[in-house]
């Protein structure tokens, strides 16, 4: 029920209908559904079905953070009824081929429903596994007991240290009284009773990980990625935008986009521009109104960037400000793009991973502060400039970071390196015949092998 989600989901759909023998059904409620179908090529088979819903928000960017509870439980109470049916229908429409059922990690009850019906049941993150299995952990290991800690190790991995800034304040000041907390970490455990885990990583890239990710949930995982999305039709706009980036050398200008669903406050949008300007460096810098205001409402620049900011930038043509939706996939894989800073999501992480472009890591929420340190202590292509909305940020800071990644020689020369080598890495395995490809004909054969 959220915009990263439904998007890699579609592409999962797509991937397994292009196989032969199988029918792909894509089920939400009608408002994503109908958001899905203007997306879905003609020439596709998969089928698209919206289960009754009572009402109300169906999808988490119309919500604040604080309403997550309330959405999810909604969704369950008025979903769970109409998607039993439907299952109950399909079996009996055809008994001897059961339907295998693919649901979003935050649906866990999904697996309750599959095993009254008797069918089977697997899990589709589109996250990538070393962050999931931190993120896994926290809610079930209760992290709010350490809270008086900055740092602290997991019990299960004491190998893995966190800093308090790398957790979620839900989870901080939880307790086991909290109905949000308990709710959520019902639905997290939940992955230990299903049949499997899709996971939206290669072994190659993620192998530590994914065996992190079985350990701790005690599930087959199946790593069938990257899932990456499909460029949208372009649009005049979309072309304005890669017309400005002809303009520029090669790896010379920093791509800024913290999402679809995420912003940050307006004092650290302050500095960040100050420090972007001070920094000398080229960007296309993707924005939308800071934290506690109205998301899709109009960006004021004249109060959340610095006094003729935009004015100096396009006339020096070192700046471009999209507003809104930017086409991530065509400015990534545009040759004069040499650095993303990213919150670190993890269709960001793979887009600008696949296309050989390091990552200055800002993390807002969720398991995106362990894709980020993952990229920072492990693999090598990422430097972290904040973490979340409340940190103190100060623009010499962003100044020094932005410059250290984007210089030709030393730091960032080595991270475009290891960038380009991980791209080789992720476009392999779902090459012909890659790890990733045999993973997900490996799942299917698991899937309908009861037939």
């Amino acid at each position: 029920m959220a915009q990263g989600h439904l998007i890699p989901f579609m592409q999962l759909a797509q991937l397994i209908d292009r196989r032969k023998g199988y029918s792909v059904t894509i089920i939400n409620t009608p408002s994503n559904i109908h958001t899905l179908r203007s997306s879905l090529p003609s020439t596709s088979s998969v089928h698209l079905v919206d289960l009754t819903f009572s009402g109300g928000p169906e999808n988490t960017d119309s919500i604040t953070h604080d309403e997550f509870y309330s959405f999810f439980q909604s969704i369950e109470s008025s979903i769970r009824p109409s998607f039993r049916r439907f299952l109950s229908d399909a079996i009996a429409a055809d008994p001897d081929n059961p339907p295998c059922i693919i649901c979003d990690g935050s649906l866990g009850w999904t697996v309750e429903v599959a095993e009254e019906l008797g069918v089977f049941h697997a899990f589709f993150l589109p996250s990538g596994a070393y962050g999931s299995a931190v993120f896994h952990s926290l809610w079930t290991q209760r992290p709010y007991e350490w809270k008086d800690s900055d740092e602290f190790a997991l019990p299960n991995r004491p190998d893995i240290k966190l800093h308090r800034s790398q957790v979620s304040p839900m989870l901080l000041h939880a307790n086991d009284e909290d109905p949000g907390f308990m709710y959520f970490r019902r639905q997290i455990l939940m992955s230990s009773n299903s049949s499997g885990i899709l996971i939206n990583t290669a072994k190659e890239f993620e192998r530590g990980g994914v065996e992190f990710l079985e350990a701790q949930t005690g599930t087959p995982i199946w790593p069938i990625g990257p899932i990456l999305r499909m460029p949208k039709k372009s649009t005049p706009s979309d072309s304005g935008c890669v017309a400005w980036l002809n303009q520029h050398a090669e790896a010379s200008v920093l791509y800024v986009s913290f999402g679809s669903e995420n912003s940050i406050s307006a004092p650290q949008m302050m500095e960040l521009a100050m420090g972007l300007e001070a920094s000398e460096t080229i960007f296309v810098w993707v924005v939308r109104p800071p934290v506690g205001f109205d998301f899709e409402g109009e960006f004021r620049a004249e109060e959340w960037l610095p006094e003729g900011f935009e004015e100096r930038m396009r006339e020096r043509n070192r700046g471009m400000l999209i507003r809104g939706w930017a086409p991530q996939l065509e400015i990534l894989s545009h040759t004069s793009t040499g650095g993303f800073l990213s919150h670190c999501g993890w269709n960001s992480v793979i887009e600008s991973l696949s296309n050989g472009v390091p990552i200055i890591g800002w993390p807002l929420g969720a398991e995106q502060y362990y894709n980020s340190k993952m990229m920072v202590e492990e693999v090598g292509v990422c430097v972290e400039v904040a973490r979340g909305s409340e940190s103190v940020v100060e623009r010499g800071h962003v100044e020094r970071i932005v410059r250290s990644v984007m210089d030709d020689g030393g730091l960032g020369r080595e991270m475009r390196r290891k960038a380009r080598e991980m791209g080789k890495v992720l476009r392999e395995a779902v090459g012909e015949g890659g790890a990733s490809v045999r993973a997900m004909d490996e799942f299917l054969v698991k899937a309908f092998s009861n037939k």
